[in-house]
Formats: structure tokens, C-alpha cells, sequence
């Protein structure tokens, strides 16, 4: 169907594109804005321009939903899709920080075929990560195959996060990247135990990701424990889970009462 080589080369080479104008290694691209608290850089221009060109080349029956470009309606019409985030955790990448990645999915009917991230500034001596999941086949970092959290009592699951643990918490925080996408492989990889968001999220920052989490045997949901799909008119849905799977209900029933006051 799709020359997976390819389409890994050109992810791998978007996530290069980023990374020569990262402001960790002293560069200083131009950024602004979109919405207050929201920052976008040219990088996420490049990277987005490069993607649609190779990809929609690599797959022309294909249609597009990404972050950086304008949403256009006849992307509905077909069953496949490409979902894309140029440059998912902006915020790191703008402040020279390592936790940000490319995210590119191939969606068919509502579900991801294909994930892929990219993430170049993360083990830098090393080349950076590749992340890769396929529908029923598995998921992997570079080439190596991911096994989710198994971890079986919510008690003491490790959660990526900025703030540090209360003395009543009875969760681990662990390092928390700004990129969405780097959490939910974090559980994947069996480097965190839960992800949960409590906000409405975009269908790009999601589809590869999730995809990666649940070929590694995670459970991956809305914060209200549904399942998430995609290529949806209005492409969003209020918050994500992503467990071992053994914690997954208990994360959804501690959840419930704030996911319902913050989904209003």
C-alpha cells in the first residue's frame, strides 16, 4: 500500500529540518504568536510545507489535517488521511529545549494505520529517537519493540510532569517534554505508567502517538475512557488517557469529576 522506507525517510528528514534551526544548538528563528500563550515559529511553516509536498507526493489519494495549515472540508470526502504536526511541543522547541518531535499519521477510516515521531534533539549524540507503530504489527523505537507499562496498582504510577509531587500525592512525577505526542510514548516505552489531559486536543497531536502506546499494549481513550477517533468534522476531543492497562479504569473513575467541570 505505502512505501513505509520512504515515508520514514521523508519523517526522518522533516525532523532534520527542525533541528538545524533548534535554538538548543544557538539558532534563532523567527517566532510569533498565534493565539496569546501559543507560540509558532517559521520552523513549523518549513517543516509543514516539506511534509505536504513529500507525503502528498508518496500518497496522492491522500488527504491533509495538520496544525499549520488551514482545515480544508474535502479532506472528509475520501478514507484516508494524512495527520500531521510539524513540530509537536513548540513550546520547547522555541526555548531550546529538547521535548518536541514531528508527528506524522496515516489514517484510514477513522483509525491510524501508521504513526510515526521524530525526534531529533532527543539523545542528540546518538542521532536523535525515531518512534514508528503499525496497526497490528507492533511499535518500536529505534528498531527496537516497545512494551507498555504493565503496571498493575494506580498507587505510585509514574505521571510526566513540570510540577513536583505533594506530600498527599501517591503518584511519581517523572520529566515531562512538552510534546504531547514524547508523553504518550513515554508510556509506550515503559517510562511512565499514565498520560492524562484535561483539555480540548487536536487530532494531530494525537493520532501517532496513540497509536504507537496501543501497538505497545497501552490502553489509550478520551479522559472519559472513550475510544478516540479520527478524521472527525470537527477534529478534536476533550482529553486523553493513556495507561497500563491494568490502571486504566481506576485512572477514568479518579478522573471522572474534574474531566466533567473541566469539559464544562
Amino acid at each position: 500500500m505505502i512505501d513505509r522506507q520512504r515515508l520514514e525517510a521523508i519523517v526522518r528528514e522533516a525532523g532534520q529540518i527542525a533541528m538545524a534551526s533548534w535554538p538548543g544548538d544557538g539558532h534563532s528563528p523567527e517566532v510569533w504568536e498565534k493565539t496569546p500563550g501559543d507560540p509558532v515559529s517559521e520552523v513549523d511553516s518549513a517543516v509543514d510545507m516539506f511534509l505536504r509536498r513529500e507525503l502528498s507526493a508518496l500518497l496522492p489519494s491522500a488527504g491533509w489535517l495538520s496544525e499549520e495549515t488551514i482545515d480544508a472540508p474535502d479532506r472528509l470526502d475520501g478514507g484516508l488521511i494524512w495527520l500531521v504536526d510539524p513540530i509537536d511541543g513548540t513550546r520547547d522547541y522555541v526555548r531550546g529545549r529538547r521535548g518536541w518531535a514531528v508527528s506524522v499519521a496515516l489514517v484510514s477510516a477513522g483509525k491510524p494505520l501508521i504513526g510515526m515521531l521524530a525526534a531529533p534533539a532527543q539523545s542528540p549524540e546518538q542521532g536523535g529517537q525515531f518512534w514508528h507503530g503499525e496497526a497490528g504489527q507492533g511499535s518500536w523505537r529505534d528498531g527496537a519493540r516497545l512494551v507498555a507499562s504493565q503496571r498493575q496498582e494506580l498507587a505510585g504510577a509514574r505521571v510526566p510532569a513540570r510540577i513536583r509531587p505533594t506530600a498527599q500525592s501517591d503518584l511519581v512525577f517523572v520529566d515531562q517534554p512538552n510534546s504531547i505526542a514524547l508523553r504518550i510514548a513515554m508510556v509506550a516505552a515503559n517510562e511512565a505508567d499514565l498520560v492524562a489531559t484535561m483539555r480540548w486536543g487536536f487530532e494531530w497531536d494525537l493520532g501517532a502517538a496513540a497509536l504507537i502506546a496501543r501497538e505497545a499494549g497501552a490502553a489509550v481513550t478520551d479522559v472519559f475512557g472513550q475510544a478516540l477517533s479520527y478524521n472527525k468534522r470537527i477534529p478534536r476531543d476533550f482529553g486523553v488517557l493513556v495507561t497500563a492497562p491494568a490502571i486504566h479504569a481506576a485512572a477514568v473513575e479518579r478522573l471522572a469529576e474534574q474531566a466533567k467541570v473541566a469539559a464544562g
